[in-house]
């Protein structure tokens, strides 16, 4: 009697869910997948290996710290300079116009597409975010020569016919549907539990949207905006239109300046002779945005596993 009690009281052996015997085709549908996921690697590594050996043979003629720590920036002129601290300063007056455009717009509409918009609204607003993340940017360089700089004469603000200040308002609309789509993707990630409690605790729409929702979904929004700096940084044809090819160490952003995509852009076209040092100057350039690019990149990855939160 008393085994018969602990046969029937023991508790069932859990069986882990899977497949009795492996399907037909699928060894190789896992070895796409395989493929897949170290293509992008093989690709970073072969861009890596492609920029890395003209740039390093471009530091034996130029000394990086002449090339880090320069401020004048002519390596086509005679005699030629090569201080490339002006490009960037360009690049990063550029990214923090576009941020304060992007950052806070972005956040408020996915905000406001995770909570407030009814289904109807939001199928409509949604697609109409992504198709502006479509045009091209040729386009957007066209709109802030045209009519961003134009418009900001008009009201006032004396700025030049290219100028740092409506490139990175335009490029910062451009990145608007990034954060917004990125963002409202994590919104909607949080569990329904969390805006029900705080609702039961008496907090207003605007409580549970700020201080519960964004909080929750923090990680996924440092990712919009880090995603959307990374591509500010390598913005190329905006502010190659808008924002000119002088290189200037000024912080005014009503006056022309160069970033470094603009310059790559400008150099690449072929009137360079090729192995020249002056050629090679694409190479350093490109290697300085790959770095900058990586380490926002890093910076990103270490943020989100420390504001990540796993919901179960």
């Amino acid at each position: 009697m008393a085994s018969h009690d602990a046969t029937a009281g023991a508790r069932p052996a859990h069986r882990r869910l899977g497949a009795v015997r492996p399907r037909r085709g699928e060894a190789a549908g896992k070895a796409v997948l395989a493929l897949c996921a170290f293509l992008s690697i093989l690709t970073t590594i072969g861009i890596v290996v492609a920029l890395l050996e003209p740039a390093l043979e471009f530091f034996t003629e130029i000394s990086p710290v002449e090339f880090y720590g320069g401020t004048d920036w002519a390596p086509l002129f005679e005699p030629a300079r090569f201080g490339v601290l002006p490009l960037i300063v360009g690049t990063l007056k550029i990214t923090v116009i576009a941020c304060l455009v992007c950052v806070p717009f972005g956040l408020g509409a996915a905000i406001y597409m995770a909570e407030y918009a009814r289904p109807a609204i939001r199928s409509v607003l949604k697609p109409a975010l992504e198709i502006l993340a479509g045009i091209p940017t040729v386009v957007f360089g066209y709109f802030a020569l045209t009519l961003v700089t134009p418009l900001l004469r008009d009201i006032g603000i004396h700025v030049d016919v290219f100028n740092a200040l409506s490139a990175g308002i335009v490029v910062g609309v451009m990145l608007i549907p990034t954060v917004a789509s990125v963002s409202e993707d994590a919104m909607q990630a949080v569990p329904a539990g969390l805006r029900q409690g705080a609702f039961g605790l008496g907090a207003t729409k605007f409580q549970v949207s700020t201080r519960v929702i964004v909080p929750a979904a923090i990680s996924g929004i440092i990712a919009s905006f880090v995603l959307a700096i990374s591509r500010a940084v390598g913005e190329t044809m905006i502010v190659a239109i808008g924002a000119g090819l002088l290189p200037t160490m000024t912080l005014d952003p009503r006056l022309q300046t160069e970033t470094m995509t603009a310059f790559i852009a400008a150099i690449g076209i072929g009137d360079v002779p090729t192995g020249s040092v002056e050629y090679k100057t694409i190479f350093a350039v490109g290697l300085t945005l790959f770095l900058i690019t990586l380490a926002l990149n890093l910076f990103a990855i270490r943020m989100v596993r420390r504001f990540r939160e796993v919901y179960e």
